[in-house]
């Protein structure tokens, strides 16, 4: 019987020149997966390939072959002195990895969503190639099945941790539902633009604006927008319920007058500003006026690192799930050891077993303590083997005492 490796580089343990350099694509990772599970003489393995890990889950019976994998890796990448940053581990330790990985606690941001999509990935192409099997499978099943138990038992994803998210969950709070909301993305910043992109999701309206019209253009065809031109600003202002303010500009772009001017016109109806920019392009003063929400980029990053603060909290929790999920993962393999004696026990009484209760009872019974202890199955095969005799020795005498009563 075999063990259960994970090996490979990530953000902890190799700067981002050498994993960029060790990443496969899809298409790579269907290229090299047989010829590596060919050579290396491994019964199974995975590769996980991200922007923060480049990382092999494998299945073998000889560590020889695992370390053999490694270096035909590095050398397939053509990187074999990245050696120094990788890790091994082996066994428990080794799934208990697995399931940290996919439950993102071993995520450069904890809790983020991405790697259950990346992860499934990486499984579903393996699969494709054939290079996974009755370990891995179970092994990749039960991954998903603690990150999913880490997600709903837990509250490690429930807070953001981006800026951009940060802004979306605040705009949530003051709006309810943003279904109908109208979005004024000003200026064309990223962080700005991830955070018109998430409220295009939740159903906001989006419009966009720029000192350049024809930027403004190309990135409202990108999120599904309407572009704007930006000496309509202080026109269309009041009609906005949610403003992100993301330009480059060096002085204010929403001034106090404009903005009390278009909570006039709204008649004081809410209205959320989100200032992205470094440095502000939103006259302090306007948060001072009534109904309106402003917030900053230090704002902002207060929240993130409140909600990080809370989600290494709620990650400890998570590592208890996948410890639970991770023995019984573990007894699982075990019980593995000891398929050869089951089976040589269920055929050696077969046929008997179908016409004896007692016989049934007592195969029932054996599987079920070699099961619960598979070190102790070869004495538990023993015993069993010395009770099926005797239970053979009890029906060879009946049949001789029914003869001679007979005669």
């Amino acid at each position: 019987m075999g063990e259960i490796y994970a090996l490979g580089v990530n953000f902890k343990t190799a700067p981002v020149e050498v994993r960029e350099r060790l990443a496969c694509s899809p298409e790579e990772a269907r290229g090299i997966l047989p010829e590596l599970k060919t050579s290396s003489g491994v019964e199974e393995l995975c590769i996980l390939s991200t922007c923060n890990r480049v990382e092999i889950y494998t299945f073998s019976s000889s560590e020889g072959s695992v370390e053999l994998l490694l270096e035909l890796f590095l050398k397939l990448k053509g990187l074999e002195e990245a050696k120094k940053h990788v890790f091994i581990r082996k066994g428990e330790q080794a799934v208990f990895h697995v399931f940290k990985v996919a439950s993102s606690l071993d995520s450069m941001v904890v809790g983020e969503p991405q790697i259950v999509a990346q992860f499934k990935e990486s499984f579903r192409i393996a699969r494709e190639m054939g290079t996974t099997g009755k370990i891995l499978n179970r092994l990749f099943e039960k991954a998903l099945r603690a990150s999913k138990r880490v997600r709903v038992e837990t509250g490690v994803s429930r807070n953001a941790v981006s800026v951009s998210y940060a802004a979306v969950e605040l705009a949530k709070k003051i709006f309810g539902d943003l279904r109908k909301a109208k979005v004024l993305l000003v200026g064309a910043g990223e962080m700005g633009e991830l955070a018109a992109n998430y409220l295009k999701r939740l159903g906001c309206q989006i419009f966009i604006t720029n000192r350049t019209y024809e930027r403004a253009l190309r990135l409202s065809q990108e999120l599904g927008g309407n572009a704007l031109r930006f000496e309509e600003l202080e026109e269309l202002l009041p009609t906005m319920d949610i403003v992100i303010v993301s330009t480059g500009s060096k002085s204010f772009v929403l001034t106090e007058k404009m903005v009390k001017e278009a909570m006039k016109r709204r008649n004081y109806e809410p209205m959320f500003i989100i200032d992205i920019s470094v440095p502000r392009n939103v006259d302090p003063a306007v948060g001072k006026i009534d109904e309106v929400f402003l917030y900053d980029i230090d704002d902002l990053k207060e929240v993130v690192e409140s909600n990080l603060k809370d989600r290494m909290k709620e990650a400890k929790r998570g590592e208890i799930i996948l410890w639970d999920e991770v023995k019984k993962f573990m007894g699982w393999m075990e019980s593995l050891r000891v398929e050869p004696l089951i089976l040589k026990l269920k055929e050696k009484v077969k046929d008997a077993e179908k016409r004896d209760p007692y016989l049934r009872r007592l195969v029932f019974r054996a599987i079920r303590e070699m099961k619960r202890n598979p070190e102790a199955a070869p004495i538990i095969f023993r015993i069993f083997d010395e009770e099926v005799k005797d239970v053979n020795r009890r029906e060879g005498l009946s049949y001789v005492y029914n003869r001679a009563d007979g005669a």
